[in-house]
């Protein structure tokens, strides 16, 4: 069987993107520091490897046959960038530094990137193509951008995709984080406590993938031909206003308000997503509809440990 490299595998796009490759018949070696990730996220089947791939030697326990990376692993919240921008650079970018000196020695056919819709920065009120100026305004996406730079200049030695994610949501995703997942918060918020605290404007807007979909984007990503030294844009091409998704929350829990306040540095006022280039090169032309994954994200979040309502934070942090 043919054996990929998963990082990030203990996180919550990793562990599903880790589930399909398995299915699928592959060998899965994964690596995760569990600093944000959970070791009960692992699948069973993944041979584990934990360790920080900012760190040269994590990379002397990987096997050297993997035939593909799929670099997930890093820090992913533009907020928490930056409370250490150091730290953020050597998670997003150092580490992906490192791997790209490993695919080199061990003839990786290809790396897949996650990166990010923040290489963007702030762009006007329509579909972002993937040829937009990346002019990024937080610590996170100048990290993003740089990774995405390093697998263009090494791109003759090893082939690579680099996925531009959007908003990410779904069953699986880590409810106790405040400061990463639009959706996740709100909805955490909603359950615990009954009401929201959302920093900054309703008016802002954002594109919102299923992860069943974006786990699709990966696995073509990982095994079509036809998108190799490609930049993608992963999201719906839907156009969904911050202010709309807490009305859909907040009538998938009944009771629930929210509130306005303050705002996140470095966010983005509003993006989505062009998405031919994804239609053209994986032929990815469904996706769920978003009032269908809320309310499959809202019924698993609600299936959780009874213990969950105490378990969860109540409000962001500051």
């Amino acid at each position: 069987m043919d054996r990929v490299l998963i990082t990030g595998v203990a996180g919550f796009i990793g562990s599903h993107v880790a589930r399909r490759f398995l299915t699928e018949g592959y060998q899965v070696v994964g690596v995760d520091d569990l600093s944000t990730g959970k070791i009960a996220n692992v699948p069973a089947g993944v041979e584990f490897v934990q360790g920080d791939l900012a760190r040269p030697a994590t990379l002397t326990r990987v096997p050297r046959d993997c035939r593909s990376v799929l670099h997930l692993a890093g820090q992913s919240s533009g907020e928490i960038s930056f409370d250490d921008p150091v730290a953020d650079l050597e998670r997003n970018t150092v580490s992906t530094l490192n791997l790209i000196r490993y695919g080199i020695e061990n003839r990786i056919e290809r790396l897949v990137y996650a990166s990010s819709m923040s290489v963007y920065g702030a762009v006007e009120d329509a579909p972002i193509k993937e040829t937009h100026p990346c002019v990024p305004l937080s610590c996170y996406g100048v990290g993003k951008h740089a990774a995405e730079g390093y697998l263009r200049v090494y791109g003759k030695k090893l082939p690579f995709v680099s996925l531009r994610m959007f908003n990410v949501y779904g069953p699986g995703q880590d409810m106790s984080n405040l400061r990463q997942g639009m959706v996740s918060i709100y909805l955490a918020q909603a359950i615990a406590k009954g009401r929201i605290e959302v920093k900054g404007s309703t008016d802002r807007f954002r594109d919102f993938v299923y992860i069943d979909d974006m786990v699709e984007a990966w696995w073509r990503a990982a095994t079509y031909p036809s998108v190799l030294g490609k930049s993608l844009n992963v999201g719906t091409g839907v156009r969904t206003t911050v202010g709309e998704l807490l009305e859909r929350v907040c009538a998938l829990v009944p009771g629930s308000t929210y509130s306005i306040s303050g705002a996140t540095p470095g966010d983005q006022t509003g993006i989505y997503a062009d998405v031919s280039e994804l239609r053209t090169c994986l032929h990815v032309d469904r996706f769920t509809q978003l009032e269908v994954g809320l309310r499959l994200f809202a019924d698993w979040a609600r299936a959780l440990s009874p213990d969950m309502k105490t378990n969860l934070p109540t409000q962001p942090p500051s």
